[in-house]
Parts: C-alpha cells; structure tokens; sequence
C-alpha cells in the first residue's frame, strides 16, 4: 500500500509538472497551429506514458524484491566469512537462492506429479492468531517432553503452526505421514552420514511436505527446493535428462552439506535453519541490528518476513511428527513401496519400454525415478544411470534386460525428439536458457516483463544483491 501511494504521487508530480504544456488553445498565447499542437501534445502524452510505464516497472520491482535479499554490507561479509572458506562462503554471501521458499511450504499435495498448490495464509502467520480447543498447557507439556536437539519453544508464532498442521490441515498432515514412511528411512540415513540431527528431517516437510517434483514459482527444485546456481555450488547435476535435485537421495546429500555449512557460521541449529531459507547474509544482517544477540527470537523482527516463520514452522512440524495420534490423524496410504531394487542402467532407455515388459506403470516408475526429467534413462557404457523398481516387478527387468532397449526404440529415441531434449542443455531442468544483454534505459522490472518472468528470478538467476544493471551486462533467464 505504501509504495502504491508514492507511485501516484510521484505520478502526479509529473503530471503536475507536465501540465502547462497540456493547456486548452483557447490559454495559449500568440496564432495557433492546430497540426504543431497535436505534435507537441501527442509528444508530451508520450513521454507522460514512458514514465507512466516506468515507475509502474519500479513498483513491480519494489513488490517484488519485498523482503528478498537486499545486498550485505562489509560488515556482513566478515561476519559472515569467519565460519566459511572458498565456494561455500561465497555462494552463502550471496544467496538469494532460497527466498521465498516459504511459497512451497504448504505444497500440499504430493499427487504423483509436480503441481504445487499454494496456500497464501502461511505469509500472514506472524500476524494471525489460530483458535484451538487444546488448551496452552498441553501444547507446552507436550513440547518439553520431546526429546531432541535443541530446546521446543512456546509461543503464539510456534501454536499457530501447530494448529495449522494438526487441526487446520489434517489431510495434508495425513500425506506428509504417509510420504515419510519411504523418505524418512532415506533422510534419517544420510544426516546421520553427516553427523546432524535426525529431526532436520522436518526441513523438508516445510520445503515441499517431502513431495520431490516440487517447483516453486522462483524456480526452486526438488524436495528440498534448491535453485539451480545453489544445486551447482553442491554438485547437483543437471543436463538436458538429468535434474538430480528431483532425486531424494542426492539433494538430501546436497541439502545436508548445506545445513552443516550454515551451522559451522552461527554455531546455532535456529539460526541455522533459517539461513536454509534466507541465507546467511540475511541472517547475519538481522544478527548486527538487532545488537549482536545470537538468540533467534530476539533477531526475528529483523528477519525477512517469510523467514520469521519457518523455526515456528520447523518445531510445529515435529510436534506434529511426534502427537499426530493425539489429534486423530493417522497416515494417508501411498502408492510407493517399501521394498524397492536398485538397478545400473548402461544403454538409453525410456520408461514406457521398462513398463511394457515389466508390468510396472509408468507413473510407477516416474514416483521412483524423478531424478529423469524426461521419462529418458541416459544410460551408457561410459556413464551407468540408476534405476529404481519395485520388489514385485525386479524379476521380470532381469529376464528382459537386453530386449527393454529395442522395444520401439526409433519411436522413443527419434532424431527430432532428442533433438528438441538436447537443445535444452541442462539450463535449469530441461529449460531453454536465454541471454540478454542489457540495452541503454532498460530495467529488471522492463526484461522481466519482456520474458514473461519475474525480478526475483532474474535477481536469483543471476546472483544480483541489488537491482542495479549495467549496458552491456549478460543476463541469463530460464524458460
């Protein structure tokens, strides 16, 4: 609302400055030229539509880079920079890779494809009260039974999560419950490599609700919504075939190197995880404002606004893991098996040709392969791909080995389709990358307009603190 009103009165200024120019014939003084004056008004009617057209861009620029990343300053740097080395700290500094990853918090439903259904209200928490039946007590007694890593805090921001997830959102709860007996088993596994919390887990509740087709509309992949400069850093590989952020195991490799990352920065599991969704920079900047405090609570006025509710969200996550059965919920059946086998893969295979001779539906083999963008297996002699089946159907890929790979072969592998596959060359999970090069008067809001895109995900895409360009400048986006 407040920068609406200064785009009108600064409009207003202009028109007001602009207006002597825009009187009737009838106040001008000497002979009249009819033609000359409807050039001149014309021309002024123009300039009053560029600028018209620019500070709307402006104003598009303003709401959207709202509460996103704003640039460190030196101060922010170093301290920022004393836990960190190389590629890491970097990359950490200039995150903007994660804001607004509050948008795929409430992906609610994992319907065996990579629809993301966004829930607005989880924006106006912090600002929400919740009504619930349950009175305080229980919440807080429940809290302080739970035995994990860092102390469960209780206070409004946390109980609105809690009724959210337990009371406001049961049958996404239910999903989540059900998704987490064939993922948790994987994640719990891989932190455990690590040497971290087995309860960090929730993170990707609150990233996807463990859904790994997930997108969110700044272009956050995979379960744990890693953009693509973010999923380089971390040894994420993505070709024209291939977006290992879809694929649960490697981006929980990537995603728990990250957190383990942050928490050598702040030595502090809050604030580590809410660096996950703004950065580091941004949570070193609200650590100097709000006077050197450590303590998240005391920081969290000064978070970006979709930051201050994801610790809340993360202990409402596990309170929910934890006393589901108190509030009558019980987990949704899905269809992923428990037993699965792992096969190497060393020709170019599609899935439509793995099921015909398997049994297997193809959306079967999708849920457990979403790692392939194009339902397309790489495979080579040279470079062996991993293919996931369930129990049932592993015998029937064994018998069928050598045959699988012919079945219709000059169908699935034409030269015009893969043609068409290859030419997206990896950019950014089988999109188009386009360069542009930045022309005198141009700004982000105007090129993101131009690519039907956005600023933030111009801003992301091309690791900008600020929305200063230069002439002349490379600007990559991703269709």
């Amino acid at each position: 609302m407040i920068m609406k009103k200064q785009l009108y009165i600064s409009l207003a200024a202009i028109i007001l400055v602009l207006t002597p120019s825009l009187q009737s014939p009838a106040q001008t003084r000497g002979p009249v030229n009819k033609a000359k004056q409807m050039e001149v008004l014309q021309a002024k009617y123009d300039s009053l539509q560029q600028a018209f057209n620019e500070l709307a861009a402006d104003y598009e620029n303003l709401r959207e880079s709202y509460d996103s990343l704003s640039g460190f300053d030196t101060y922010d740097t170093l301290q920022v920079a004393e836990g960190l080395g190389g590629m890491v700290r970097d990359h950490l500094l200039n995150s903007a890779d994660n804001v607004a990853n509050v948008d795929s918090l409430l992906s609610i439903w994992y319907v065996q494809r990579n629809v993301n259904n966004i829930d607005e209200e989880i924006m106006e928490l912090d600002s929400m009260h919740l009504s619930s039946n349950t009175p305080d007590s229980v919440y807080m007694n429940r809290l302080g039974k739970m035995k994990t890593f860092m102390p469960m805090p209780y206070n409004a921001e946390v109980r609105n999560f809690i009724i959210l997830y337990t009371e406001k959102k049961p049958a996404l709860l239910s999903r989540i419950l059900g998704l987490s007996n064939y993922y948790f088993p994987i994640i719990e596994g891989i932190l455990d490599k690590y040497g971290l919390p087995k309860e960090l887990k929730a993170v990707a509740i609150i990233e996807s609700a463990l859904n790994p087709k997930a997108v969110s509309r700044a272009g956050a992949r995979g379960m744990w919504q890693f953009m693509y400069g973010t999923a380089r850093l971390y040894n994420l590989d993505m070709t024209s075939f291939v977006d290992e952020r879809y694929d649960p195991v490697k981006s929980t490799e990537a995603a728990a190197r990250y957190l383990r990352d942050s928490y050598n920065v702040f030595g502090d599991w809050m604030l580590a995880i809410a660096s996950y969704n703004c950065g580091a920079g941004n949570v070193s900047k609200a650590i100097r404002r709000s006077g050197g405090s450590h303590d998240f609570w005391t920081i969290y006025p000064y978070l970006p606004r979709e930051t201050r509710g994801y610790v809340p969200a993360f202990v409402g996550a596990l309170y929910a893991l934890t006393y589901y059965p108190q509030h009558g919920i019980t987990p949704q059946v899905v269809d992923l098996p428990v037993q699965t086998d792992t096969f190497h893969v060393s020709k170019m295979v599609h899935f439509e040709q793995i099921a015909y001779y398997t049994g297997a539906s193809v959306q079967q083999i999708e849920d457990l392969n979403p790692v392939y963008t194009h339902d397309i297996i790489p495979g080579s002699e040279e470079s062996e791909c991993i293919l996931t089946l369930p129990y049932t159907y592993s015998m029937a890929y064994v018998d069928n080995e050598d045959v699988i790979p012919q079945y219709r072969d000059s169908v699935f592998f034409n030269p015009i389709n893969m043609k068409s596959i290859k030419s997206t060359g990896g950019s950014s999970s089988g999109s188009t990358r386009i360069v542009h090069r930045v022309k005198s008067g141009e700004t982000l809001g105007k090129i993101a307009a131009k690519y039907h895109t956005t600023v933030v995900a111009l801003k992301k895409n091309n690791h900008l603190r600020g929305s200063i360009i230069r002439v002349g400048q490379r600007l990559y986006i991703y269709k």
